[in-house]
C-alpha cells in the first residue's frame, strides 16, 4: 500500500475501545485489509502526529445475516489497536 490515507479507514468507537483508551492509552481503528503493522504505524504517526509504541492487528470475520429468504454475510474487516506513548493523546477521541 503506497498511500498513507488508504491505510486507516475510520476510528473504532465502542465501549471496549473507550476502556482501552482510558486505561492503557490505546486507540482502535478500522484499517484496510491489506495494511500491515509497519504501514499502520507510519500512517498514525504522520497523520495524527503522535508516537506509536506498538500495533496489534486482528482480522474480524463478517457475521452471517439474513433478509427474508436471502442469506449472506457481512464483509470481513481488519482492526488495529495502537498503543501510544505515555502523554500522547488524539484530540478526536477526547471530545474537546
Amino acid at each position: 500500500m503506497k498511500d498513507i490515507y488508504q491505510g486507516i479507514k475510520k476510528p473504532l468507537v465502542t465501549e471496549k475501545a473507550n476502556i482501552l483508551k482510558e486505561k492503557d492509552n490505546k486507540v482502535a481503528f478500522v484499517v484496510a485489509p491489506e495494511a500491515n503493522k509497519a504501514e499502520i504505524k507510519e500512517a498514525v504517526e504522520r497523520l495524527l502526529k503522535v508516537k506509536v509504541l506498538k500495533v496489534n492487528i486482528a482480522t474480524m470475520k463478517g457475521k452471517p445475516r439474513r433478509i427474508g429468504r436471502t442469506s449472506g454475510k457481512r464483509a470481513d474487516w481488519k482492526k488495529a489497536v495502537v498503543t501510544l506513548r505515555p502523554g500522547d493523546r488524539i484530540e478526536f477521541f477526547e471530545g474537546a
